[in-house]
């Protein structure tokens, strides 16, 4: 054991001595030729990518509006009012849930409550809105679809503004501020009364509105 331990040493020893031997001036010469040198860019290339990045740059600033607009991000429950790249409000959002609901006697057909994406733009502004419940309303909740319009409407569940979209899909408030941030929504967006304020004041019809 002992001369194993010895042995180990003398090997230890060697290493840590070889380690200490200083490089002779042609290997620290040759070891630096060997490393990785920075690549020379040709300066005319360079200029052409410049000029090509301030070209697609002006591109870019020419197809994003310049009044204010409303990007909605359905991944992370957030909803923004721009104006060019300047972010004017950053909202916490509820979007469509994505759950599927059979409609009956009507086949394989089906409702799925997603937030649909693309470019819209804002098509009306309502205060104090009423909800005209539609079919899905009673049917998720195994009542009775009733027959006289006027039973479809609820007073004070859309908060104090909404502004549709398009095909009944609305921004509006909501009386479950705890769900906001969640994925919980029919479809439409979802927002708490101060947020909703804003974007009611800073929008209007025509505003564009991109969901993603």
């Amino acid at each position: 054991m002992k001369r194993v331990l010895l042995l180990l040493g003398s090997v230890l020893s060697f290493g840590l001595f070889v380690a200490l031997i200083p490089y002779s001036s042609s290997q620290l010469q040759s070891s630096i030729a060997s490393a990785p040198q920075p690549l020379a860019v040709d300066p005319v290339v360079l200029r052409g990518l410049q000029n090509q990045y301030k070209g697609l740059k002006k591109q870019l600033a020419q197809f994003t509006p310049h009044q204010h607009y409303i990007l909605v991000d359905t991944a992370r429950n957030h909803l923004y009012v721009k104006r060019s790249q300047e972010i004017v409000l950053d909202a916490i959002a509820s979007t469509g849930s994505g759950v599927v609901l059979d409609k009956p006697g009507e086949g394989n057909t089906q409702w799925v409550f997603d937030t649909p994406r693309g470019e819209f733009t804002v098509q009306s502004k309502l205060t104090h809105p009423a909800w005209v419940k539609p079919d899905w309303a009673f049917i998720e909740e195994g009542l009775m679809v009733p027959k006289n319009p006027a039973d479809r409407v609820e007073q004070g569940v859309l908060g104090d503004y909404a502004l549709g979209f398009g095909k009944g899909y609305f921004i509006h408030g909501t009386l479950y501020t705890r769900l906001l941030g969640k994925n919980v929504t029919h479809g439409c967006i979802r927002l708490n009364d101060d947020d909703l304020k804003s974007v009611y004041q800073l929008a209007r019809v025509g505003t564009p509105i991109m969901i993603f």
